[in-house]
């Protein structure tokens, strides 16, 4: 019988244990418990962080950890937040809210497509590996769900959003998807010791907070992110003129 190396075995059994997070969102939401199934799509968001980053440290990388990944991000950041949203909200619009919660699915399917393509032309260009072609799809699942967890926060009390406005934004954020509006991406981003101290120490004020005040965190997070969208295209904008002279 073939053995299997344990370095290529422990990123791939991690990127399962993400994907069973994922699942388990599910019925945690079909059951009502809408916060735990935020929770658990969070937890595998960050197992999908991680997964590829130990594969690379422990050189285990391989074309079939690349597929069983990408599959994962189409179920863990596609289907599972889509229809996670269906059940809290989006059933209240009967077929069109599940229309919008399919639209969203098939955009994270194709924008997962395009990626793996899309791999080999950053190849090419080595500046543009620091950005993304779109909203990656751990973005996109947390921009859907932004409404959701700002609804569990204690900010809910300065603003309501209202369901017809969830179903624009999951339009919105299927669209930026499948849109070539550059992103950033920060997996070989470069750094100086000091600019990673400041880093470490980030991580563990962000954690520090997502455990204390998880919904509030996560709320202050994601619009960030949505910040840093026209930041990022403005950037790669700079960037694309002074390479092409």
């Amino acid at each position: 019988m073939r053995k299997i190396d344990f370095k290529f075995a422990l990123p791939n059994l991690i990127t399962i244990v993400g994907l069973c997070l994922g699942l388990n969102s599910l019925k945690l939401a079909f059951e009502g418990s809408f916060e735990s199934a935020l929770i658990f799509i969070v937890i595998a968001s960050i197992i999908d962080s991680l997964d590829g980053r130990i594969a690379r440290l422990l050189k285990g990388t391989s074309k079939f950890g690349a597929e069983l990944d990408s599959l994962t991000d189409f179920v863990n950041f596609g289907v599972c937040p889509s229809i996670i949203l269906y059940f809290w909200i989006l059933n209240n619009f009967g077929f069109y809210g599940w229309i919008v919660s399919m639209v969203f699915i098939v955009c994270c399917c194709l924008r997962l497509a395009r990626f793996n393509l899309d791999i080999d032309e950053k190849k090419e260009f080595n500046w543009k590996v620091n950005f993304f072609k779109g909203v990656p799809s751990p973005a996109g699942a947390g921009l859907i769900l932004l409404p959701m967890i700002f609804s569990f926060s204690s900010f809910k009390s300065i603003y309501q959003i209202n369901a017809e406005m969830i179903l624009i934004i999951v339009i919105f954020v299927s669209l930026l998807m499948i849109s070539k509006i550059p992103t950033y991406s920060i997996k070989k981003v470069k750094m100086s010791k000091n600019g990673f101290i400041l880093l470490v120490l980030g991580t563990v004020l962000f954690f520090s907070f997502l455990f204390k005040n998880t919904f509030e965190t996560l709320t202050i997070f994601g619009i960030c992110y949505l910040v840093s969208i026209p930041v990022s295209f403005i950037h790669y904008s700079n960037l694309n003129k002074k390479y092409e002279k």
